[in-house]
């Protein structure tokens, strides 16, 4: 079973998901979702973006699944930030996800217009307190974004959702939103597969895991919540057997000594891009 953990405004969230990133053939989608349900993942993470929420939607209807048991979030595209725009695209999510609430709602790019990202929080704060919204959360925001919204908010994030694995880590982010008790979620958390490092290799041999578990492992020890994507059934399966052993303190060490602090994603700065 995934372990849940808290978040600061009380409620429950799983530490692992699947992320639905590129998932846009519906034969795909299907096989993603029925394996990731099977296995015991309950929380799904889309975006408008994504092209790709009515398939998801459809999908978790199919397999019957009791939507109370479900932790589903979305992201606003970047275009819709406004009052009135979050708003439409909220009404627009749901139906397409066919539900009539959300577990999680983010702001998926910050953008770089201080006024117009907090209109756009105040929609998402007034969602959330009429219900329909569970949590509200970040993605891709640096320091002066979180502060930003920290300053003038009546209801606090509770995720920043951004590239996190062994290869990027960024303490000064990651201190304030512990410091404010905002939750990282890691999107790319396998580094596009790129896990060969021996410290990495060394504990898969010692564990008997593969380097997927392992830097998945060490995601959970370090306190990082994750969303790692595949519409593989074997592979979704085993991205969830990470719950039976545990790193060493020096296995730890030696993968967050992988740090280049270098993106293997980004075609956008979070700290520079704007719409």
């Amino acid at each position: 079973m995934i372990p849940e953990i808290k978040l600061s405004n009380g409620i429950k969230i799983p530490v692992l998901g699947l992320g639905v990133y590129k998932t846009t053939d519906p034969d795909d989608m299907h096989e993603a979702v029925f394996a990731a349900l099977d296995a015991g993942y309950r929380l799904f993470d889309t975006a408008e973006l994504y092209e790709n929420e009515a398939l998801l939607g459809k999908e978790l209807l199919r397999y019957g699944a009791d939507r109370n048991s479900l932790f589903i979030t979305s992201k606003l595209l970047m275009d819709h930030m406004s009052y009135d725009g979050a708003i439409k695209a909220f009404e627009q999510t749901i139906k397409d996800l066919c539900t009539d609430h959300l577990d999680m709602f983010l702001i998926h790019w910050p953008g770089q217009k201080k006024d117009r990202l907090l209109e756009t929080w105040r929609a998402l704060e007034d969602l959330y307190k009429d219900g329909r919204i569970k949590a509200l959360g970040m993605s891709n925001f640096t320091i002066k974004h979180i502060d930003w919204i920290l300053e003038s908010c009546d209801v606090a994030p509770v995720i920043n959702q951004v590239e996190h694995h062994p290869g990027l880590s960024e303490p000064e982010l990651y201190d304030l939103c512990k410091k404010q008790h905002i939750m990282i979620q890691s999107w790319s958390p396998l580094m596009r597969g790129q896990l060969d490092a021996p410290p990495i290799m060394a504990a898969a041999l010692k564990h008997k895991k593969t380097p997927a578990q392992i830097v998945l492992r060490w995601h959970i020890q370090e306190g990082f919540l994750v969303i790692p994507k595949s519409v593989h059934r074997d592979r979704i399966f085993e991205n969830c057997d990470i719950f039976d052993f545990e790193l060493t303190e020096d296995e730890l060490r030696s993968i967050d000594g992988l740090n280049t602090g270098r993106s293997i994603s980004h075609t956008r700065l979070p700290a520079t891009y704007d719409f």
